[in-house]
């Protein structure tokens, strides 16, 4: 979301989005993909958030603000001078923060009844779920000088009854401008999947499998996870050494406590599941593979490589979720270390997995004809480079000279393409297969290389920054996009 073009320094849920999901439409394209929407930290990424309920307040559409005069068009203008073509974090926040409390201390003065009453519906659909521990995390955590929450003062990192109450006593306008911010955020979420939904566009959400040491989730409920009184884990998650990293990834997420979510009767995953699938119409979780083994990495241990597999919850997690939930709209991110294990785990519940041709096509007897129906087949994804950086082989590329020239003579034989028209030849073979879902990052439609690529795993600086402009969406991109769609029979009304 925060790629999209808007005069505000980021991607916003007003205007910008309905824009872009007019721009779907045109191009007949009727999924829209995102990464995950929860509020970041440090190094920005969206796979670490402070919270696995709560929405990214960055998000929030400055324009709809001054629409309901909750700010004004000159404060507002503090964004503008902001870059167009990347996010620039570390001006952005402090300024959009600033102005989203002047926002948040408005509320109640210059809201409607209409928006104040829904206001109140939303507090009381979530506040003991988890939107007052979310708050008072924010505001414990800025008056710490954003401190991760296990070096904060010992009554509060321990959650001490009295300090919490006494600490609400003094704060409680505080904690109550992190509520109007939530509320603001899903309020334009809704608006957006409802406009979205109404013109053929679903909506394809992303959930993390582990949720960040630093988070509400962590300090409200340290027993779901493998942590010590401290708020210190013993073990990290990761993964073992693959394409990304010769030494593996090293995370850094806390492990849960599977035996103790399964004494819960997986009350905590349950709640989490429904609040995805309330936002999108499929929810694709990272790293699906954890639930049949997980990396589990010594926190002491520097490389990812020194940890070994442990088993996860298995059938007896999505039993219980399909029990409580129903069907479940899920896409599981089957790539890495797959056994017939986690083949199993997934086709039991006929969970489409993903085929991401950067990878597939490198597979020895790999066949366009050959990608199953149920599957989601991609170009590449978040963590891939451009379609065009993978095929010309970027600096910071792994493969040797040797092995980029292979994959080329690869990807040209099995698309039938040219170097000049790698892209768009590698989406028109997503589209052939017969995968139910055939999905491409922007970067690819638009053409674009290394230079767009939004993220380098095992990094932490400069990625989550790329933004499409407005002049990039022009007329001859989306005509050219729903002639491709067109061409494989992919249409929506197909």
């Amino acid at each position: 979301m925060s790629s999209l073009p808007g005069p505000y320094g980021i991607g916003e849920l007003g205007r910008a989005s309905r824009d872009f999901v007019d721009s779907l439409a045109e191009m007949q394209l009727s999924v829209w993909q995102f990464l995950p929407l929860g509020p970041t930290a440090y190094g920005d990424s969206p796979y670490q958030p402070l919270s696995s309920f709560a929405g990214n307040e960055m998000l929030i559409d400055i324009g709809d603000l001054v629409e309901i005069g909750l700010l004004d068009n000159d404060e507002a203008q503090q964004l503008a001078s902001l870059p167009s073509d990347f996010v620039d974090y570390g001006r952005l926040i402090p300024i959009k923060s600033q102005l989203l409390r002047v926002a948040a201390d408005r509320f109640e003065a210059h809201a409607t009844s209409d928006l104040k009453t829904k206001r109140d519906d939303f507090v009381a659909a979530h506040d003991q779920r988890w939107l007052h521990d979310y708050a008072r995390y924010r505001v414990l955590k800025a008056q710490h000088d954003e401190r991760p929450w296990p070096e904060w003062e010992p009554p509060f990192a321990d959650r001490s009854p009295n300090a919490l109450s006494e600490f609400e006593g003094r704060a409680n306008k505080d904690v109550s401008a992190v509520k109007i911010l939530q509320f603001l955020f899903f309020e334009q979420w809704q608006r957006l999947r409802d406009y979205a939904n109404e013109r053929g566009v679903s909506l394809f959400g992303d959930m993390p499998i582990y949720v960040a040491l630093d988070s509400a989730d962590a300090w409200a409920e340290r027993e779901l996870l493998l942590i010590d009184d401290n708020g210190m884990p013993s073990l990290v998650a990761g993964v073992p050494p693959d394409y990304f990293s010769e030494h593996g990834q090293l995370w850094g997420n806390p492990i849960y406590d599977w035996q103790r979510h399964a004494e819960t009767g997986y009350r905590w995953w349950t709640d989490r599941l429904r609040a995805a699938a309330s936002m999108a119409d499929i929810v694709r979780i990272d790293h699906f593979r954890g639930f049949e083994a997980y990396w589990a990495v010594p926190a002491e241990s520097d490389v990812a490589s020194s940890g070994s597999w442990q088993p996860g919850p298995r059938y007896d997690l999505f039993d219980t979720l399909k029990e409580n939930l129903g069907e479940l709209p899920i896409v599981a991110e089957d790539l890495g270390v797959i056994t017939p294990e986690v083949d199993a785990l997934r086709d039991r519940y006929d969970f489409p997995g993903m085929v991401v041709l950067q990878f597939a096509i490198m597979d020895d007897g790999f066949s366009l004809d050959a990608v199953p129906a149920n599957r989601v087949c991609y170009t590449g994804t978040h963590d891939n480079d451009t379609t065009l950086g993978w095929f010309r082989g970027s600096p910071d590329d792994m493969r040797s000279p040797d092995e980029i020239a292979n994959a080329q003579r690869i990807a040209l034989a099995i698309t039938g393409g040219t170097p000049e028209s790698i892209s768009s030849d590698m989406i028109a073979a997503a589209f052939s297969t017969q995968a139910r879902l055939a999905i491409a990052p922007l970067q690819d439609y638009l053409g674009l290389g290394s230079e767009a690529r939004i993220n380098v795993p095992g990094t932490s600086a400069d990625n989550w920054r790329w933004r499409v402009t407005g002049d990039q969406l022009n007329v001859e991109i989306r005509q050219k996009v729903a002639g491709m769609v067109e061409a494989a029979g992919r249409s929506p009304q197909n």
